[in-house]
């Protein structure tokens, strides 16, 4: 959103709307600013950098990115923190380890978010796990099914470390929304929201947002849904759709 702005303006325009702001990839960002300007709440933001949870060789570089981030955090004044398995490019390739064996991957995986739910219990945040689509954006990527996320999270066990529930990555790699949505019940932390196909905002593709809406509802979800979307014909219009579905 505000792509022509400066990423610190970018943040004021959106608060100044009246939402709070997210954003990814905190190194080299003016947090400073962001953090003495008293009319910016963020939201979320990206909780790890390099590294990766699915090769035992990335998972110390991959906590020590963690721990770096919640240094940020507490300047913020956040408490959400976005968790993919491991760094992504500038275009959201991946770029990190993994593991040759699945079950060296899946341990691997499970055990690291098992010391970072401990580091969550201790510093007081929570951490949301997204599941991103292999099949337009990001190839390779480990984590493509809600349902694998849900699995794993399960085994892990910790309310600090919940789903990032992403609309636009789950119709474009399995469809059936509203299912997946009732399914996750309870085990929602953070909803990433744009239509398909394009990424755009909600009422310019093929999803159904009404209903996508009501079924948050239905599950009583009252966590932050963020609109993670390029606007097809400008951001004061993307803006009056999104309030149009989810205020």
């Amino acid at each position: 959103m505000f792509l022509n702005l400066p990423f610190v303006e970018r943040a004021r325009k959106i608060a100044s709307g009246g939402f709070l702001v997210e954003f990814w990839n905190w190194a080299g960002r003016d947090i400073d600013a962001l953090a003495n300007d008293q009319e910016i709440r963020i939201s979320a933001f990206t909780g790890y950098t390099k590294g990766s949870m699915l090769h035992p060789d990335g998972v110390e570089e991959f906590l020590a990115g963690i721990q770096e981030s919640l240094g940020i955090a507490k300047r913020l004044g956040c408490t959400s923190l976005f968790l993919s398995p491991g760094e992504l490019d500038n275009r959201g390739q991946v770029v990190h380890k993994i593991a040759g064996h699945p079950a060296t991957k899946w341990i691997t995986a499970f055990k690291t978010l098992c010391r970072i739910a401990e580091l969550a219990e201790k510093e007081n945040v929570h951490y949301n796990l997204e599941h991103l689509n292999t099949k337009v954006d990001h190839p390779g990527f480990s984590f493509s099914r809600v349902e694998d996320v849900i699995a794993l999270l399960a085994q892990v066990g910790s309310p600090r470390i919940k789903l990032l529930l992403d609309v636009y990555h789950a119709q474009i790699e399995e469809g059936n929304l509203v299912t997946i949505i009732r399914q996750c019940k309870g085990q929602i932390g953070h909803v990433h929201v744009a239509d398909v196909p394009g990424r755009h905002e909600p009422g310019t593709g093929e999803i159904n947002f009404r209903r996508i809406a009501d079924t948050f509802r239905e599950i009583e979800y009252d966590g932050v849904i963020g609109l993670e979307a390029y606007p097809e014909n400008g951001e004061a219009r993307a803006i009056e759709r999104f309030r149009e579905v989810f205020a």
